[in-house]
């Protein structure tokens, strides 16, 4: 029982790396076709890029069907990888791009920083030059800030709607470190 715990534990961090390296080299490399609509503001409740989370649920489906069939551990990396799934929907769809019915900013802590980051994240326009690609790991606000400096000369934010929440850019520079 406790190994099985920690095979799902070790999973969610596993996915955790597995996701910083695919949306680094995949998502903003060869899959930027999928991915370039979360870069866009949306023009309705799904977007081209939740077909990533289609295809890793489907992944995650398979082992567990394949665990339960006699394939053990499968069914505790599917259930890993499930829980990463919903971790990702909590602060990444719901926290960070807010495609919840209610709206929530995080004032301070760890939320904050990972809000921040990701809107970091945002802060290009197109797949080049883009800071921080984790989802639930977000590095130091201050060191996201000197990179998107060093590679652009400049901090900017995308023009018009801001492509992370679907709003309009409130403003011009980066969000204060806290």
């Amino acid at each position: 029982m406790l190994s099985n715990a920690l095979i799902v534990l070790a999973t969610i961090a596993f996915m955790e790396v597995f996701s910083i390296v695919a949306h680094k080299y995949v998502m903003h490399g060869f899959g930027w076709g999928w991915h370039r609509s979360h870069h866009e503001p949306r023009t309705g409740w799904f977007e081209k890029n939740d077909l990533y989370a289609v295809v890793f649920a489907g992944v995650a489906i398979a082992l567990i069907w394949f665990g339960t069939r006699g394939y053990h551990p499968l069914e505790w990396i599917g259930a890993g990888m499930t829980a990463y799934g919903a971790l990702y929907f909590i602060a990444h769809d719901g926290l960070v791009h807010q495609r919840w019915p209610f709206r929530y900013v995080p004032k301070s802590g760890y939320l904050k920083r990972l809000y921040q980051a990701h809107r970091m994240h945002h802060a290009v326009e197109g797949k080049e030059g883009a800071v921080s690609f984790g989802f639930l790991y977000a590095p130091p606000v201050a060191r996201l800030k000197r990179q998107l400096q060093a590679q652009q000369g400049q901090v900017r934010r995308p023009r018009g709607q801001d492509a992370a929440t679907d709003r309009a850019a409130a403003a011009p520079s980066l969000p204060e470190q806290g």
